[in-house]
């Protein structure tokens, strides 16, 4: 087995984790301002983990600003952990984030297009599991 193929599942098994970990309680938790952005379609998933600023100007960029810092902190600490890159944690964050995304919000698909989920799965990458 070779070395990308070990990382890439340890990223997958530790990204779940994180996920089933901490989302929910990361989305309960939601600044108000972030939760408007986000409705207003003003922000969304990207496929590198980060959050993206589809339109809403400085106030929306001061919030994806804010919690991408956060995002690469935990990605950081995580990937370490896990002895894989952070662009490959963000990665497999990234498709998760856009799995979990709910009809109305933003997601950014693999053409590098930004989409509005609908009640169907959203498009992502084909190196998502």
């Amino acid at each position: 087995m070779n070395k990308q193929f070990r990382n890439r599942g340890k990223v997958l098994v530790a990204g779940a984790v994180l996920i089933a970990g901490i989302s929910s309680a990361a989305f309960a938790q939601r600044d108000p301002a972030y939760a408007a952005a986000r409705a207003a379609g003003q922000v969304g998933e990207q496929p590198n983990g980060y959050l993206g600023v589809v339109s809403g100007g400085a106030s929306a960029q001061a919030i994806v600003d804010k919690i991408n810092i956060q995002r690469k902190a935990t990605y950081a600490e995580k990937a370490q952990a896990a002895g894989v890159t952070i662009n490959d944690y963000g990665v497999t964050f990234g498709c998760n984030l856009i799995a979990q995304t709910q009809p109305g919000e933003k997601y950014k698909a693999p053409d590098g297009s930004w989409k509005t989920r609908t009640a169907a799965a959203p498009e992502r990458s084909a190196s998502c599991v």
